[in-house]
């Protein structure tokens, strides 16, 4: 499994544009930036990952921590926020404040971990079941159902809000996944020490 763990890391480890199909399809999709970087000061597998409308790169919309896992032989990516996000915006693009972020600015997502398998070149995941990914949007509570599929060229991501009561479709992509094309590597930020623990 380390092996399928540092594959993960290091194919999710990247920036990553939907440019090509947000001007194809303007009214449908707009044009966002995500982007994944190792974070060495952290646990194994801690990734900052920053997502933002490409007209605003400096604002992210979701900024969030990371941490790619195995555990009984299943892949899982732990999501987490970070306590007062706005300090950290442009990390992603900021060694020295990356480096400022420690365990302590750390706060659990309950329910809002990825279950990962591989398939074909990739990997790909799905929120965990049992619709405890909460999310408030628009002043209404809503579960995320989200899918990741990852590939050495890019990646593909829909994420859906539901009402936890009925089940409504209450926001998301009605058009399809988003369609990221990989702009940028960072794997070798990754820390040999990281390498080194997986492969005990």
């Amino acid at each position: 499994m380390a092996s399928s763990l540092e594959r993960l890391v290091r194919m999710l480890s990247g920036g990553f544009s939907n440019q090509e199909q947000a001007f194809e399809n303007p009214p449908l999709y707009a044009h966002i930036l995500v982007k994944f970087r190792p974070l060495p000061q952290l646990a194994p597998g801690s990734l900052l990952l920053e997502q933002s409308y490409a007209i605003d790169p400096a604002a992210p919309y979701r900024i969030r921590v990371l941490r790619v896992e195995a555990l009984n032989g299943q892949l899982t990516i732990v999501n987490q926020a970070l306590a007062e996000d706005q300090r950290f915006w442009g990390a992603v693009e900021d060694s020295e404040l990356r480096g400022r972020i420690q365990t302590s600015d750390l706060l659990p997502l309950d329910g809002c971990a990825y279950v990962v398998r591989e398939e074909s070149e990739g990997f790909v995941g799905e929120v965990e079941p049992g619709c405890r990914c909460l999310v408030e949007r628009k002043g209404a509570t809503s579960y995320l159902v989200s899918r990741l599929e990852l590939n050495p060229a890019g990646m593909r991501t829909i994420d859906r809000g539901h009402d936890p009561i009925t089940h409504e479709h209450l926001w998301g992509s009605l058009a399809g996944a988003f369609e990221f094309a990989r702009t940028n590597d960072y794997s070798d930020e990754i820390p040999a020490h990281w390498s080194e623990q997986w492969r005990d």
